[in-house]
């Protein structure tokens, strides 16, 4: 599984590092980066509550996986043909129900194949795994870009050009997935219908899933972090290489989130508290739109500050994505498995739907209005997670 994460993730985080400069090379503003990202994570929620609930039934869930890894690779060829933002709206939200779609249920296989004693270590491992491919993507994005400018090459043509060879890790994941995992098919002693199943969701789990979504309609698309490095830096480098700088500051983040992925699933297996620790992760998250806004307002958007941001937003998504899936592992009954992820993916996503949107919109009124709203509901999420 970390092995097709690893190329899966080659792929889309080559294409969200490329496409904030794409998008601003056909001179759409951040409103409409805010609108596709918000879109396609709104897919994404749908799918994960019904591929969850559905996989339970159906007793299997690998087969579903594999398509889900499919569509995902295959919305940069949609991308790659755009001259505005409608058809990368389509593009991302094709493949974004496909990601959506096979997320809970990898992460109830991955449960599935895991001792309870070592949930944070697994989810840990798998999270680094698929990071290291979203360090290698972005860098080679940003490597090729820089290429590109080097050669006077014209950077709409050759970032549309480098988003359609996106195309190929994504497709060979789903493949990987198909040859390289097994699972033993499950014979459900009941088929419940979606309600039934809700009621059965314990109480522990609907308010971890409340401290999530609280934190999680604040907790922007990191695409915006590249957008708002691109904007604060191409004043004094130019668009190209500011686009080229804000792709690298991403590999950063990247190269962060997978150094602490492990080391944070494994002191939280240690002292048996996945939650706790969640808690001070989503405390930590809120620095960093408040650190954004005397970027914008003062000037203080120096390469070391943007540095510093980026490095801090890496290990608040290191923390969170890791023990999410723990603690969600912990209270959700084995039977329910699939449909108790599909609703920690689908609180996620809608929470991603609202703050990208809102953050994307008031941004573009003012920064501080957009990052101030997301500090605020993200310190909100963290004092719910901690009580």
């Amino acid at each position: 599984m970390a092995a097709t994460s690893f190329l899966s993730d080659l792929g889309h985080e080559a294409q969200s590092t490329l496409l904030p400069g794409f998008m601003a090379a056909l001179g759409l503003p951040p409103a409409a980066l805010g609108l596709v990202e918000g879109a396609a994570d709104a897919a994404s929620s749908f799918m994960k509550l019904f591929a969850g609930w559905f996989s339970d039934r159906l007793g299997r869930r690998k087969g579903l996986v594999v398509l889900g890894y499919l569509a995902t690779g295959a919305s940069s060829g949609f991308i790659a043909l755009a001259s505005g933002w409608p058809l990368i709206l389509a593009g991302k939200f094709f493949g974004w129900m496909g990601r959506g779609g096979k997320a809970p249920l990898r992460d109830a296989l991955l449960t599935d194949s895991i001792p309870a004693e070592a949930r944070g270590r697994a989810f840990g491992f798998h999270r680094a795994g698929d990071t290291l491919g979203a360090i290698l993507g972005p860098l080679a994005a940003v490597g090729l870009m820089a290429w590109g400018a080097g050669h006077g090459l014209q950077p709409l043509r050759w970032s549309r050009t480098l988003i359609a060879w996106t195309l190929v890790p994504g497709v060979l994941s789903g493949l990987a997935f198909a040859f390289l995992v097994q699972e033993r098919g499950r014979n459900p002693r009941v088929r419940p219908g979606f309600r039934h199943a809700l009621s059965r969701m314990p109480a522990a789990f609907r308010r971890l899933l409340a401290g999530v979504g609280c934190f999680g309609a604040g907790d922007f698309a990191h695409t915006l972090l590249i957008l708002a490095a691109t904007q604060l830096l191409a004043p004094r480098l130019g668009l190209g290489r500011a686009a080229a700088w804000g792709g690298m500051l991403y590999v950063l983040h990247n190269v962060v989130y997978a150094l602490s992925a492990y080391p944070v699933g494994a002191i939280a297996d240690r002292y048996r508290n996945h939650r706790r620790l969640l808690g001070l992760g989503y405390a930590l998250g809120a620095l960093v739109p408040l650190a954004l806004i005397p970027c914008f307002s003062r000037g203080w958007a120096g390469l070391p500050v943007l540095a510093g941001i980026f490095a801090l937003a890496g290990l608040v998504n290191g923390i969170k994505d890791t023990l999410e899936g723990a603690a969600a592992a912990d209270l959700v009954p084995a039977e329910h498995r699939g449909l108790g992820f599909g609703l920690l993916g689908g609180v996620n996503g809608l929470g991603d739907l609202v703050s990208s949107a809102l953050v994307g919109t008031l941004w573009t009124l003012h920064p501080a209005l957009g990052f101030g709203y997301a500090a605020a509901l993200m310190a909100l999420g963290a004092g719910a997670m901690l009580a």
